[in-house]
């Protein structure tokens, strides 16, 4: 198999790392608009190659604009690439979509097309829901005999899987699909240093939370409502979670008959503190604001300028602890009794860092799509159009997960 990473940042550099140890793979580009950051991420793991001479040149470094469709298709074309494989932030979503079906290749990514709140009613009504661009183009998908696998990260990604897993293996009805995630990291010499993108964390968690009621159909509620304790596996413990817009609720409902489908993250009263100020001065705004430069006035956007002020999350490895957390609560019946159980994927940070040099969280977002690729090369995982990972058979994918040397879990609640 033949891919073009696009990003060469946390996440995309821990794809590389696994994907280095793995023979489904011919070929990787990585694409980055910052060349150094691609060609860091290729220096990495192509000394492993030197071990042995068939993996050697098994990755490549190209310079690249996101956003620039054309320029992406002729690469796609060039490098004679089975997938394009998309670990940008999800501004970029749609360009690279649109250039992997111009190309005719298939399509991987890890967060969908951006929502947009309805503008009368943001916290009741869904306006452009996520992904709601990429599936109006689904049926192009379609003719063209090609797959795009969206949300295939750990959340969504995993957290998918597990509820088809849910669904197939463990549950006669369902009544509720409940996504919680936590963790108890800690950053030394950092007060506030989000341990993934803060333009995405800043997206996520101030838009308007979808929650998915089968009598109901999805419909939005309050930043940070629903507050709740959540008792995490493996030592992390108690964990306060909040409603959160994540693309679980809208990817499950289509393939998961479920009463109610929830997203639920644990971010702690301090994180949602500090965000809602960002809120409150406008910091979490995308559009540009005018300041004074040596050379003249320059437009920037404030939540670029957050970013830039805070640390680089793949850096954050060698001063971080602890272990996170990502799962899957289901509850309804088996056999006509009650069941709950909470499908679960934990990443001790020490662990990641000693292995693979990666810290805890974007590896676990990044040893996902490898999993799923694998499957695709092996044609375990196929088909045409847009789809989820709950579309797709659990049981390959929860078996190779556990091959690459980083098993989950279940635990029956009671």
């Amino acid at each position: 198999m033949r891919v073009l990473l696009v990003g060469a940042g946390g996440v995309g550099t821990a794809v590389t790392r696994i994907a280095a140890r793995r023979d489904f793979l011919t070929h990787m580009v990585v694409a980055d608009y910052d060349l150094s950051r691609a060609e860091a991420a290729v220096a990495a793991v192509e000394p492993r190659g030197a071990e042995d001479g068939s993996r050697r040149g098994r990755f490549s470094a190209r310079r690249l604009d996101a956003s620039d469709g054309a320029a992406v298709r002729r690469v796609l074309v060039e490098e004679r690439c089975d997938v394009l494989l998309n670990a940008t932030d999800p501004r970029f979503v749609m360009p690279l979509f649109r250039a992997a079906l111009a190309a005719g290749t298939h399509y991987m990514d890890m967060a969908m097309s951006l929502s947009v709140p309805h503008p009368t009613a943001p916290y009741e009504q869904c306006g452009v829901k996520l992904g709601d661009e990429q599936f109006a183009l689904a049926t192009a998908w379609e003719e063209a005999g090609r797959l795009a696998l969206v949300g295939m990260g750990v959340e969504p990604g995993l957290s998918d899987v597990f509820a088809r897993y849910a669904a197939d293996e463990l549950f006669d009805d369902i009544d509720e699909v409940g996504v919680r995630d936590g963790a108890n990291l800690s950053v030394e010499g950092h007060g506030f240093a989000p341990s993934f993108s803060i333009w995405t964390t800043i997206e996520e968690c101030l838009n308007p939370p979808v929650v998915y009621e089968k009598e109901r159909g999805w419909f939005t509620t309050a930043p940070f409502s629903e507050p709740e304790v959540f008792d995490f596996p493996e030592g992390i413990g108690p964990v306060e979670c909040v409603n959160v817009e994540h693309e679980e609720v809208l990817l499950m409902p289509r393939r998961i008959d479920a009463r109610r489908v929830t997203f639920k993250y644990g971010l702690g009263d301090d994180f949602i503190a500090k965000l809602r100020t960002l809120h409150e001065l406008g910091l979490d705004s995308t559009g540009k604001v005018t300041v004074p430069g040596p050379d003249g006035p320059v437009p920037v956007s404030p939540r670029d300028v957050v970013a830039a002020c805070l640390p680089d999350p793949a850096t954050l490895g060698d001063r971080m602890t602890g272990k996170t957390c990502a799962g899957t609560w289901v509850k309804g019946t088996k056999d006509g009794a009650p069941r709950e159980v909470y499908l679960y994927h934990v990443v001790d940070n020490e662990w990641s860092m000693r292995e693979y040099g990666s810290q805890a969280v974007v590896w676990q977002t990044a040893v996902n799509p490898v999993v799923a690729l694998e499957l695709m090369a092996a044609g375990t995982w196929k088909g045409s159009g847009v789809l989820g990972p709950e579309a797709l058979p659990p049981r390959p994918f929860l078996d190779l997960l556990s091959a690459y040397g980083s098993p989950w879990g279940m635990r029956e609640e009671h």
